[in-house]
Order: C-alpha cells, then structure tokens, then sequence
C-alpha cells in the first residue's frame, strides 16, 4: 500500500514541455524575423548618421550619403572641438540645465499630482480644470517674456531652467491618475500611525510612483535638452547659450561661409554636411544614454498613468 502511495506521489519523469506545431513553429520564425527587421530598419539611420559624420565633405558631396564612403574625415569634430570652441562650454551648460530642471520639474509635478488626487483637497475637481484649461490656450509670447525679465532669468542659467519648470498638465495628469491607483486605504493607514501630508506624500507614495515618475523625467529631460528657444529668447551672453543655440549658430556659419566661397577660386570646402551630421551625434547621444535606463518604468508608467481614475 505504501509503495503504491509514494509511487503515486512520486514526480513524473515525462516530457512536460508542450509541442508546438509545424505551422506554429513556422509562424513564431516569420514574427521574430519581420521584428528583426523592423529593428535594423530603425537603426540604420542612426549608424548612417554616424558614418557621414566621419566622412569628408568632398566625399558627400560626390557620393552623397553613403555606409561606404571614399573618403574618411574628422573635420566636423575637429570644428566642434578647437581649443576656441565654445561647445564644451554650452555641454556643461545644457547639462546643469537639464539635470537641475528635470529634477525640480519632476518633484514640483509630484507634488501637483499628488495633491489632485487627495480625496481631502477639496478643490481639487476646480484645479485640475484650470490645469486643463492651460493645455488649451495659452497666454501668449509677450506675457510670458515680461514674466520671466520680472523673475530675473535674464542672461543667465536660470534663464534655461526656469520658464520651463512651470510642469507640463498632461505630466501631472500622469501623475494624479497614478496616484489614484494607489489604493486609499494606504493613505488611511499613514494618517492612523500619525504621518504627515508630506511623510505621506515622499515617505510612501513617492516610492510607489516610480515608474511614472521616470516617465515623466524622460519627457523633461529631453524637452530641456533640445530646448533652444529659452535661449534664443532669453540669452544674449555666449557663456550661456545651450548646446542647442551655439550648434544652431555654427551651422548658420557655416552656411554662410559655403555660401560666400562658391564662387571664389580658393580652394574652401567646409564640412558642412558632415558638420550637421556630428552635431547630431553629440546632441543625441546622452538621451540613447538615458534612455535603457527608464525603458523598464517607461510603459508601466504611461500605461497606468494614462488610465482615467
């Protein structure tokens, strides 16, 4: 009787894996592949970006863009990077702009979201439609640069953090509907052991929101990133123009100079293709750097935060 219990109870040796049919087997190899495919297509832009920056000006001018080029140059980053060069300079500045803003911003925005979805504000219904009301229409150019010569952000850094930490509503909108998701009864529990709105808020719910917060630092980093136009607006003194603004104002430059040695017989041929091609690869590279990073939050984070609560 024994024997024939353990025998009963004993793990089975067979082969549990479930077998796939031709048909099935054939139809998984045609998705992987056309998703392969997929991948290269949307990467072979970005190495042919890279490979016309290493190519000389008279090879793209002959061949025009190509994997292949006759003629290796690094005559762009050469440009980018003379001893003169200002682009370190406007990388230090870009960086400190975007670091300093995407962390503000995105604490500020919490803060917003968190507080509309607080079922004890009790304006919160007539806030989040005044917010709502913002995504719509806007103040205007002049009212916007008269407030920020008020706030002092004029010729210098704040220039470039400032105007743009006023968080995006559709970033908070992500954030409250986040935090409804989050179930009260977490809220209940803090207040009964005697925690604070803002224990509460950055003790337990800030933790929580994570992904979505990521998600949002993702968008306000890249948006100051590749903001130019605080600086176009806002910035008169070369120390503190974005990385953006300079790379805009050497490519103008540099088209001016191609321009004017046309029709001239010295021998001029600045990389002015190439040069477009190198600006590109340094202004895109910290974002594809950031960006495996906040890949595993990112869909969580829009997914759950776009779902009205």
């Amino acid at each position: 009787m024994n024997s024939t219990v353990a025998a009963a109870t004993k793990p089975s040796n067979t082969n549990n894996k479930i077998k796939h049919s031709t048909g099935e087997n054939v139809g998984t190899f045609v998705i992987y592949l056309v998703v392969a495919l997929f991948a290269l297509i949307c990467v072979l832009p970005f190495v042919l970006v890279i490979i016309v920056s290493f190519s000389s000006e008279k090879s793209v001018t002959i061949n025009g863009y190509s994997f292949w080029p006759s003629e290796w140059s690094i005559a762009a980053y050469k440009m980018l990077f003379l001893p003169s060069s200002s682009v370190p300079q406007s990388y230090l500045v870009t960086t400190i702009s975007t670091v300093v803003g995407t962390v503000v911003a995105s604490f500020v925005t919490f803060g917003a979201g968190y507080t509309l979805a607080n079922r004890s504000c009790r304006y919160r219904d007539g806030l989040s439609l005044y917010f709502y009301i913002t995504m719509v229409f806007s103040a205007g150019l002049v009212p916007w640069y008269m407030m920020c010569k008020t706030l002092n952000c004029y010729d210098n850094i704040w220039a470039l953090i400032v105007p743009s930490l006023l968080f995006n509503p559709f970033n908070m909108f992500l954030v409250r509907n986040f935090v409804r998701g989050i179930p009260a009864e977490l809220n209940e529990s803090a207040k009964i052991d005697g925690a604070g709105e803002v224990k509460i808020a950055f003790g337990i719910y800030f933790p929580l929101c994570m992904p979505v917060l990521a998600t949002i630092a993702l968008f306000y980093a890249i948006g100051y990133w590749n903001n130019y136009f605080n600086a176009v607006m806002l910035v008169n003194d070369e120390k503190y123009y974005s990385l953006q603004m300079l790379l805009f104002k050497i490519q103008s430059q540099i088209t001016a100079l191609s321009k004017l040695t046309a029709g001239a017989t010295v021998n001029v041929n600045p990389p002015k293709e190439s040069f477009k091609m190198a600006t590109s690869v340094i202004t895109m590279g910290p974002i594809i750097i950031l960006y495996p990073f906040l890949q595993k939050y990112f869909v969580k984070g829009m997914v759950v935060g776009a779902v009205k609560g």
